[in-house]
């Protein structure tokens, strides 16, 4: 015998109800979003600058390490709606992020205690960047990225504010938050750095970079926070990421990232191996010429014919560094 539409439906409800009795979590019955967190005060209104870097240096400091498995990365340019992407964080320079799609890997950037590097297949002319810290400080490579690489680890949410660094502030917004702005010394010359943090929970919700000339160099912008239940320790969820030089931009979900897990494999933090794409050390004085086509040696082989070219200027930021 045939069921009717509404036979089908209290069918369809009796199956889901017996699923979730049984904890497979069908969503039909309750479509709510959860509450969102509550973050606990820690600051008093008329709290001083120390207190304000005092609390946010708390709660980094206390974030050894990070992974996750599950975020996401989207944005103008990615081939697909959303690369699944991968990022891992250990103190103090270690950071691995991967995305890609099931073809493969997009993108690759990392950072192990000696140096850091920047791959991305679609950007155009292709190559792996890498530099020794050490050599970054000084170089001229220094002038041509729009931020330190150390930045990408402030951005996911470790801020801390150094002793070493001048501070001032902070300054009360209209919308209530706190703005402390940070003078940092670069090889070019002084950098400014403003953090816009909320005046209770002390929980940061823009960074803003600016290079030696005064210009905006990068931005993130938390959109939703999380309290780890775990470790009772607050990180971004979700940022936007912008390089308005290199007319970048993008968003992270980091999802429910575990903070302070087991190391990772020591492997991990090995620069990655491109047999068919050209490494360019940017400690290199003749580095540039790898953005030049015309430029290239015959030496440097292309990447697989294969491959999609890129298409958006999202995939070729370096060649607007110059």
């Amino acid at each position: 015998m045939s069921m009717d539409g509404r036979q089908r439906y209290a069918l369809l409800m009796t199956l889901c109800a017996a699923a979730m009795a049984f904890g497979s979590g069908c969503h039909l019955l309750d479509r709510r979003k959860p509450p969102p967190p509550v973050f606990p005060p820690v600051l008093q209104p008329d709290a001083s600058l120390s207190q304000v870097m005092d609390a946010v240096n708390n709660n980094s400091r206390q974030i050894r390490s990070f992974s996750t498995n599950q975020a996401e990365l989207s944005g103008p340019g990615i081939p697909v709606a959303s690369l699944s992407t991968n990022i891992v964080f250990e103190r103090s320079r270690r950071l691995r992020i991967t995305a890609g799609t099931a073809l493969g890997d997009e993108l690759d950037i990392g950072s192990n205690d000696d140096l850091f590097w920047f791959w991305v297949r679609r950007n155009d002319p292709p190559a792996l960047l890498y530099c020794r810290h050490d050599q970054f400080a000084s170089c001229e490579a220094a002038r041509r990225l729009p931020v330190d690489p150390n930045w990408f680890v402030e951005a996911f949410g470790i801020v801390e504010f150094s002793p070493t660094e001048q501070h001032q502030g902070p300054a009360r917004r209209p919308d209530g938050r706190l703005e402390i702005t940070t003078v940092r010394q670069t090889p070019c010359g002084p950098s400014t750095k403003k953090t816009v943090i909320d005046a209770t929970t002390a929980l940061v919700h823009e960074q803003h970079l600016y290079d030696y000339q005064g210009r905006i160099a990068a931005s993130a912008i938390v959109r939703e926070h999380r309290l780890d239940p775990l470790t009772n320790l607050v990180m971004p969820k979700v940022i936007d990421l912008q390089y308005p030089q290199a007319q970048l931009s993008m968003r992270v979900n980091l999802g429910n990232a575990t903070i302070n897990g087991p190391p990772a494999n020591p492997g991990l933090w090995a620069m990655p191996a491109k047999p068919r794409w050209p490494v360019v050390n940017l400690a290199d004085p003749n580095w540039q010429r790898i953005f030049n086509p015309q430029a290239v040696p015959a030496r440097f082989e292309a990447p697989p014919a294969s491959l999609p070219q890129a298409s958006a200027g999202h995939w070729r930021g370096f060649n607007r560094l110059q």
